[in-house]
């Protein structure tokens, strides 16, 4: 009898103890209350997703559309197809946009980098018509690649009808489709050039001079805010795709139908704040590290360093050391040759068979394929190894 009941004390206790952990440590989901339609907070280096409230559901995104609209334009001018200085000439269907606009004129000529600040400061209408129109010759044919790319992306939820969001008619995205596109958009460093501006006046080639002005409140409420994109059209309410760095760790936090600007600002400020009061990263490896050398055949050079294309980081619990290994996987049949920075497998840090984390493993130099000539020299120099 003593011991049935130092037994059932002992339950009691455990019990409690479960039944109290489990009291004063809510979910992430029911930490922290937001009044909006849809929202998600990513960490922007894994994706990993660290709060979601129905962020999948299809909504019209307003104005954080240009997200796509400024993917696009950078991932021309990174890869060379157009330049920041290419001068763009404003057509008649730019100067009769209306919604929020830099009032460009037809005939106007403006850069490609003066059409950006406009779009990601401004969130202007009109400098969003003259990019679509400069890279792909119409509205339409652009909005054509920006669902191309959004498929690619597998942003599953989404529909593009225009680049400027101001119409919302078969016009949907997710929080999380735009969480997926403003990572991308991330991608290209020199955006934050633009989206953290606050004001910046453009006089040139003008006979009055206009005032950029960021709509992104957050910019100046939010300690390290930088970004991205801000919306509002009565179908969609407020809406905002925010991003924020602190101590080498960026959050996304993204808020869709909100109703009011002050409410989406701080929604999305509480959801950051979960962020990065809740996570640290920890550094894997550093971008252009070598995980490994290697020999393949028939390969000038002889010896191939493998490394990491981006930084590779773990996104973990505050104080919390996680066990982890580095594996290299290579793909298999490799053609030659290959450029410095061609992808040639993917480096994993897993805790057994838990994938924690992967960056691209790819060459550090240019392979070529060994010549007859080539191959001579190396058998030669095999046969003389062997004789000594």
């Amino acid at each position: 009898m003593k011991y049935r009941r130092i037994g059932l004390l002992i339950f009691c206790f455990i019990f409690m103890n479960s039944f109290l952990t489990a009291l004063a440590e809510p979910s992430v989901k029911d930490s922290v209350n937001v009044n909006c339609k849809s929202a998600i907070l990513v960490e922007n280096s894994t994706g990993k997703v660290i709060y979601e409230k129905n962020s999948h559901e299809k909504l019209t995104p307003a104005s954080v559309t240009k997200i796509m609209t400024m993917l696009l334009t950078m991932e021309a001018v990174d890869s060379g197809r157009i330049k920041l200085t290419d001068k763009v000439v404003c057509s008649e269907r730019v100067r009769s946009m209306g919604g929020s606009t830099m009032f460009l004129d037809a005939g106007e000529i403006r850069t490609v980098e003066e059409l950006l600040k406009g779009v990601a400061v401004e969130s202007a209408n009109d400098a969003a018509i003259a990019l679509a129109e400069f890279l792909e010759g119409t509205e339409e044919a652009f909005v054509e690649k920006m669902n191309v790319r959004a498929k690619e992306l597998n942003m599953n939820d989404t529909h593009f009808n225009n680049c400027t969001g101001l119409f919302p008619d078969n016009h949907y995205s997710s929080a999380y489709d735009i969480a997926i596109m403003s990572r991308e958009l991330l991608k290209h460093t020199k955006i934050l050039d633009y989206t953290k501006i606050w004001m910046e006046t453009i006089s040139e080639g003008r006979q009055k001079p206009f005032t950029l002005t960021n709509r992104n409140k957050m910019l100046k409420s939010y300690k390290n805010c930088d970004g991205l994109k801000t919306g509002y059209i009565k179908e969609a309410l407020y809406c905002i795709s925010a991003t924020a760095e602190r101590n080498g760790i960026r959050f996304i936090s993204v808020i869709m139908g909100s109703p009011s600007w002050k409410e989406r600002n701080e929604d999305a400020g509480k959801l950051l704040d979960l962020g990065f009061a809740k996570y640290e990263r920890i550094g894997v490896m550093k971008k252009g590290e070598v995980i490994q050398s290697i020999s393949m055949p028939k390969a000038l050079p002889e010896k191939i360093d493998i490394v990491a294309k981006q930084d590779l980081n773990l996104i973990v619990d505050k104080g919390s050391r996680p066990k982890y290994e580095k594996k290299l996987e290579l793909i298999k049949d490799v053609k030659l040759p290959l450029k410095k920075g061609d992808k040639i497998g993917v480096i994993k840090a897993t805790d057994g068979s838990n994938i924690l984390g992967e960056v691209d493993a790819v060459v550090d130099c240019d392979v070529e394929k060994m010549k007859v000539t080539d191959f001579m020299k190396f058998m030669l120099k095999e046969w003389i190894k062997v004789k000594n």
